[in-house]
């Protein structure tokens, strides 16, 4: 996993409330165990019409969208079934964070453990991101803030230990891996 310290930059902005996980990444592409491939599944009915051609009016599809990291969701991100698909597809389309008022509890949990960041905030602080898409944004996960469109650094919460893996590009697994001298210790005294 790569690390998240700081992230910079502009928002992409789709407000639409109780996006869920097949919407997401649809079903048709949960046969694969590899992530790679998957940004061109990210929002795929969205963004492509039936002959595979991209929708002009998709905020994904539009120039202004090349290159962002941060994704400007509506109400209740991340719904529906679990799928680590998800967030997959949300990091090889390359983003590294969504931001909204509501984000489905499995969602975030997938999202936490597979380097994706999953931010909640008031609702006042996300209109000021909806009233500005594009807007140039600062993510610090270290100081758990996010600088709102005008520059006031606003503070997110997140828990200790996903904040540790994530600042340190390591999942679950590398983390227990790395504790191999503490518990082969803790072995030869019990």
């Amino acid at each position: 996993m790569e690390p998240i310290r700081i992230v910079e930059s502009r928002t992409v902005v789709l407000p639409e409330p109780n996006i869920d996980t097949d919407q997401i990444c649809p079903a048709r592409f949960l046969k694969v165990t590899d992530k790679k491939g998957l940004a061109a599944a990210l929002f795929a009915d969205w963004r492509f019409d039936s002959s595979g051609a991209p929708k002009a009016g998709f905020i994904l599809n539009k120039p202004e969208a090349a290159g962002a990291q941060v994704l400007v969701a509506g109400d209740n991100f991340g719904c529906g079934s679990s799928r680590e698909h998800a967030p997959w597809a949300l990091i090889q389309g390359g983003f590294r964070a969504v931001i909204s008022t509501t984000i489905a509890d499995i969602f975030t949990g997938n999202s936490l453990k597979n380097g994706f960041l999953p931010i909640v905030v008031e609702p006042a602080v996300h209109q000021k991101f909806l009233a500005a898409p594009g807007a140039m944004v600062k993510i610090d996960l270290e100081a758990q803030t996010i600088t709102v469109p005008g520059g006031s650094p606003v503070q997110f919460k997140i828990d200790a230990f996903s904040r540790y893996c994530l600042l340190n590009g390591v999942d679950e697994l590398g983390f227990l891996l790395s504790q191999g001298d503490a518990i082969a210790a803790f072995e030869r005294a019990r």
